[in-house]
């Protein structure tokens, strides 16, 4: 074969992709099985693999399918897919293109709805303290649709119980897609807003994915962050969603929510009057008791002789007076007595004595100075005079006196005859002078 009649890879590549597209048995395929590498990306394509006990396919998600599914896949998760194959030419391996997943034999919103459970109750949204529902409001904020059969309901039972309180609806979608961000924008809009004391969210029935936004993380968070209370009422008596286990109230129907909002009119003014007929009752019995003490301190000595209520205050009084003057007696006393001790101290301890004292004491020391320093003068001239006389014993002047003499030749003192040689000229030198000689003769003797 000729070299033009090999293929390239890309070539091979395209021609088995070709295939995969064309057949329409795998153009829109359905596979059961368990997720494996499953890394969730974040605002990204999913790239996994499906297998079951023999064979094992690699699976892609793009973004814009993956945000349709409405439960967080996981590793070991058995799911059902649908989807095309294909062969991706990068590295000529086949795969499954994922449009649809759900969780096999469990609902995939059902799926969700759990992980999101178990998601904010191990973060505490749940178990938190919840706020307690004012009990006679004055401003109530509705979160429903417009047109639906909560709002009517909820307008007919307030009006009831309690008609002076304000209803303020906040229309929102119930249902569908842009439904949970709405309904979280509400609550969080209400929240800027002053004066309202308690939040109905509500809903009428409906199958699990009717009530979906309800159970979305985006509403469940907006209702927890609340600072207003808030009363879920959400689908029927047996329909328990996210927004309920977070809300602080939960209430089976909106009738039951608006019951629990506002007290009964009726109760609180016939309460108020009982109210009011103990209040009146206890002010005139206390008032009676008033009275009769005020009767009794008419009648008591206090008033009907005044002058005995000071008597006491006054003997007091001079008591005290006597009792202060004997202090500043006995003060003065103790002073003057310390200031005499330290008048006493004072000349006992005079500077000037100290001074005296200090004087004389100075005088004594420079004579016994004195007298020091002229003993020891007079010993080291003395001690120096005899050294002076050793010293002049000493002298070789002085034995040079007696007739001796030393000899000298080229400067230098001869202590020896070997140093001498006949004709040396030398130097004789005595006491009061020198001579100069030559040497005739040199005798040794013998030691």
């Amino acid at each position: 074969m000729t070299n033009d009649q090999y293929l390239t890879v890309s070539a091979l590549t395209q021609y088995i992709k070709r295939k995969f597209d064309v057949d329409p048995y795998l153009h829109r395929v359905y596979v059961v099985g368990e997720i494996s590498n499953f890394r969730l990306r974040v605002n990204g394509h999913q790239y996994f693999s499906i297998k079951d006990e023999q064979a094992k396919i690699n699976v892609i998600m793009f973004k814009s399918a993956f945000a349709k599914v409405k439960f967080q896949p996981e590793e070991g998760m058995r799911v059902i897919v649908s989807g095309r194959i294909s062969v991706y030419p990068g590295n000529g391996s086949y795969q499954l293109y994922v449009d649809s997943m759900q969780p096999d034999g469990v609902g995939a919103l059902y799926q969700a709805y759990e992980q999101l459970k178990a998601k904010l109750d191990k973060e505490g949204l749940f178990k938190a303290p919840k706020q307690a529902i004012p009990r006679f409001p004055k401003k109530i904020a509705v979160v429903t649709s417009r047109s639906g059969a909560v709002i009517r309901d909820i307008i007919t039972t307030v009006k009831r119980r309690y008609p002076i309180v304000q209803l303020v609806l906040f229309p929102v979608a119930v249902q569908g897609n842009e439904a949970a961000p709405n309904i979280a924008a509400q609550i969080k809009f209400i929240n800027t807003l002053p004066d309202f004391d308690t939040i109905i969210l509500g809903r009428g029935g409906g199958s699990i994915e009717d009530l979906w936004p309800f159970n979305e993380e985006v509403v469940a968070r907006a209702i927890f962050e609340s600072r207003i209370p808030t009363i879920s009422s959400v689908g029927h008596e047996t329909d328990t969603t996210i927004a309920d286990l977070v809300a602080d109230v939960r209430a089976a129907t909106p009738t039951a929510a608006a019951e629990l909002a506002t007290p009964v009119l009726t109760d609180v003014l016939t309460d108020l009057q009982k109210t009011e007929l103990r209040v009146i009752n206890a002010f005139k019995n206390i008032l009676k008791i008033k009275q009769q003490q005020a009767r009794q301190l008419e009648n008591s000595y206090i008033f009907q002789e005044p002058q005995r209520l000071y008597e006491g205050y006054v003997q007091n009084v001079d008591q005290l007076t006597e009792r202060l003057r004997n202090a500043q007696k006995q003060y003065l006393a103790d002073r003057s007595a310390e200031l005499v001790k330290l008048q006493h101290r004072l000349l006992v301890n005079n500077p000037q004595n100290q001074v005296d004292l200090a004087t004389q004491k100075v005088g004594y020391l420079r004579e016994q100075l004195l007298s020091v320093i002229t003993r020891r003068f007079t010993q080291s001239q003395t001690q120096m005079q005899k050294l002076v006389a050793a010293l002049d014993n000493l002298s070789p002047l002085r034995i040079m006196s007696r007739g001796y003499t030393y000899v000298t030749k080229d400067e230098q003192v001869v202590n020896s005859v070997e140093k001498l040689s006949v004709n040396d000229a030398i130097k004789l030198n005595f006491s009061d002078g020198s001579a100069d000689a030559i040497i005739k003769t040199i005798n040794n003797e013998e030691k």
